[in-house]
């Protein structure tokens, strides 16, 4: 083989491989695209039980929290209930000491009024 045959065998052997290099880089980048999905869809798999978990973690401490405040406030209705009840006693128990004496106590305010008759 002379100089242009060679010549020529490698010019084609370059547009070949220089058009397949095209084809092959395109096919590249979509596998690599292909590979990035592949391992971000892993990732989120992997991190969804981790995920589940710190939810759970979270709503558990919200509930005890809430499960806490609630049993709070229920004490503290409890006892402004049983202050009403001794204030309204011990109301009841001055103003029947005034009729007593036969001086007539000042109407009660409408809410208190209200609580003597439906004990609400």
């Amino acid at each position: 083989m002379n100089v242009a045959e060679w010549a020529g065998i490698i010019g084609a052997a370059g547009s070949v491989l220089g058009g397949g290099g095209w084809f092959v880089s395109r096919a590249t980048i979509r596998a690599a695209q292909a590979t990035a999905r592949a391992n971000e869809a892993a990732a989120l798999a992997a991190a969804e039980p981790n995920q589940r978990a710190e939810d759970r973690a979270a709503f558990e401490a919200i509930k005890t929290e809430l499960r806490t405040e609630l049993t709070a406030t229920r004490e503290e209705v409890k006892s402004l209930r049983s202050l009403v009840r001794a204030f309204a006693w011990y109301v009841g128990e001055l103003t029947s000491q005034m009729r007593d004496q036969r001086i007539e106590p000042p109407a009660p305010p409408q809410r208190v009024d209200e609580y003597n008759r439906t004990g609400v």
